[in-house]
């Protein structure tokens, strides 16, 4: 096109203006990217409801340490191995993020109760907002859905705390029965696939509801429910610090609609450099499976193909290893070694423990070859296992992200009350002009 054109020309010349040398960073003490010199991201607020912990600050600098992940000051991995038997871990999570503390046995049921009353979503919402306006992009489907849900909200611009509690209780119910309705409105418009359409189950658990609302057949096994249970306890939230819980505050700073700040957070979930990264991973592990011929490869040949990708020969040539290393943890991401332990019980169901000893090995030759060539390795992030775990429940690649909403949505409400709380001023950061002085000159003139 000949505007295009005109348009790359213009982009060319602006160059001259727009380049800023990294050495300006420094010289005006300023955070690139909100990050410190040694990595660490530069401190924006004070929060109560998670910490995610990967190295202490001692007097010599940095110090490595193994990863922890706190909800309200407890040990994830505790929730997750005091949940035992019981079906509701992620409910439980939910109420501890929402309420600060540990629900008894009735408490946790009324909230649960409360919870399925909100199942239910207006027919002419998935008909008119769903079914007939299916999304190539899940995510940019369920912005879509979150906004509409605006419209049948008698107070939509309510933004007081106990209502934005409400509207947040509403959405951790529905996303679930959302995500699976878009996606399946998707492959019937745009894969002519059949259509149907299951309704919620008020007496399932949010992960039973997933996996009942996805499926042909509505059917699960104990074992399927409580991984992806597991699954959405270790994606409930990630503190103040992560990209999309920061976006929800800043934007729910400006006082405006709960719904906006949902679909901010979930455009910002989007990005392969946040929620999308578990696809990226899952199809660097699509490469890695074709070039080294399946699961019985030798480690010699998935060894092989860590090096073919760390130099750029497979997959994207990124020279990156998806899955791999995370802006705080430094040693370990304790979501991963949980959803580990947990992956072996339903690979062990399903006849799947060669797939899932595979990828194993590719962790072990990753961390191998990290070692001999920088010394120290990165800490395999949940990003590589997840993908795996959705896979063996049958979730489909488009769903693996709209499934991280559906974890994090009470994450983004808890922060956005604790703010509300707190706060309650405009964000307001700086920045620093660097650019040229230019004077103007008369049109006739230039």
């Amino acid at each position: 096109m000949v505007e295009g054109n005109y348009l790359a020309q213009f982009y060319g010349r602006s160059q001259n203006y727009t380049e800023i040398p990294n050495r300006l960073y420094k010289e005006y003490n300023v955070k690139k990217g909100l990050r410190n010199e040694d990595g660490t991201g530069v401190r924006v607020g004070l929060t109560r409801i998670a910490d995610v912990v990967g190295y202490e600050e001692t007097d010599e600098g940095i110090k490595a340490i193994p990863g922890k992940l706190y909800y309200r000051g407890i040990d994830v991995e505790e929730l997750v191995r005091g949940r035992k038997g019981r079906r509701y871990g992620y409910e439980e999570v939910c109420f501890l993020l929402l309420f600060g503390y540990l629900p008894k046995e009735e408490e946790l049921e009324k909230f649960c109760k409360a919870l399925s009353e909100f199942y239910d979503i207006p027919d002419e919402f998935v008909e008119g907002s769903i079914l007939r306006m299916a999304g190539k992009n899940l995510m940019n489907k369920l912005q879509n859905a979150v906004l509409s849900l605006y419209n049948f909200d008698d107070e939509p611009d309510d933004t007081d705390v106990y209502d934005t509690l409400i509207k947040g209780i509403s959405l951790i119910a529905r996303l679930p029965a959302i995500s699976c309705y878009a996606y399946r409105s998707k492959v019937h418009i745009y894969d002519r696939d059949s259509l149907f359409i299951h309704y919620a189950n008020k007496d399932y658990s949010i992960a039973e509801n997933f996996l009942s609302l996805l499926r042909k057949d509505q059917r699960f096994s104990e074992k399927e429910a409580r991984l992806l249970d597991t699954i959405l306890m270790l994606h409930a939230d990630h503190g103040g610090g992560n990209n999309s819980t920061f976006t929800n505050v800043v934007i729910s700073s400006t006082g405006t609609d709960f719904y906006s700040t949902v679909a901010g957070s979930i455009g910002s979930l989007k990005g392969p450099r946040h929620g999308g990264a578990n696809i990226k991973a899952a199809e660097m592990m699509d490469a890695v499976l074709e070039y080294t011929g399946g699961y019985e490869a030798s480690d010699s040949k998935i060894r092989e193909a860590v090096e073919r990708a760390a130099d750029g020969k497979l997959y994207d040539r990124s020279g990156l290893i998806y899955g791999f290393g995370h802006a705080v943890y430094t040693v370990s991401d304790p979501r991963a070694e949980i959803l580990y332990e947990c992956l072996k019980e339903v690979a062990a169901e399903k006849g799947r423990m060669d797939e899932l000893n595979y990828f194993k090995r590719f962790e072990n030759a990753a961390h191998e070859l990290m070692l001999e060539r920088k010394g120290k390795t990165l800490p395999t992030n949940v990003d590589f296992y997840s993908g795996f775990a959705y896979r063996m429940l049958g979730i489909p690649r488009d769903l693996y992200t709209p499934l991280f909403v559906c974890a994090r949505i009470v994450g983004w409400v808890a922060h956005n009350i604790e703010n509300k709380l707190y706060d309650g001023r405009i964000m307001r950061p700086a920045t620093k002009y660097v650019g040229e002085k230019l004077d103007y000159v008369p049109m006739e003139k230039r």
